[in-house]
């Protein structure tokens, strides 16, 4: 008898075996027919010429100058400009005495925009370019935010 019941502990492990390997080629076959149909899609910055996107200036606003709540304020008003402003925070240290403005891309010109539109001298435009960034520009607000032309 003992023959009998080591027989069907076998059997039933090995049962056991295989519809656990089913159900995971059930689930894998699954997983394959789904990236098939439904391929993932990876954001990336467009390479297309610039004209071709939207003229929308997207840009980071950081305060330096330690004043608490500058950034928030100057993000509302850019906003109300027309910026699409997608990040505020504050600057790596609060000792910014005049404000700075930084291309992100190649090209200052969106940068430049954004000087002209609150008053940075354009010595103080500055092209740090990067693809890890995926935005126009940076503001950094220093200690003469009051003399900047905001409406």
């Amino acid at each position: 008898m003992s023959e009998r019941n080591t027989e069907d502990s076998n059997s039933f492990v090995l049962n056991a075996a295989i519809g656990f390997l089913s159900l995971l080629l059930v689930l894998l076959v699954f997983g394959l027919f789904t990236r098939i149909i439904y391929p993932r899609i990876e954001s990336q910055r467009a390479n297309q010429d610039a004209k071709l996107i939207g003229k929308v200036i997207q840009l980071e606003v950081l305060n330096g100058c330690g004043v608490p709540g500058l950034a928030n304020r100057f993000t509302s008003t850019l906003r109300k400009n027309g910026f699409d402003v997608v990040e505020t925070g504050n600057f790596e240290n609060f000792n910014m005495t005049n404000t700075v403005i930084i291309a992100r891309t190649i090209s200052a010109e969106n940068a430049q925009r954004v000087a002209d539109a609150i008053g940075v001298d354009p010595e103080n435009v500055f092209v740090e370019a990067s693809e890890d960034f995926y935005l126009d520009a940076t503001v950094v607000i220093g200690s003469d935010y009051e003399s900047l032309t905001l409406n």
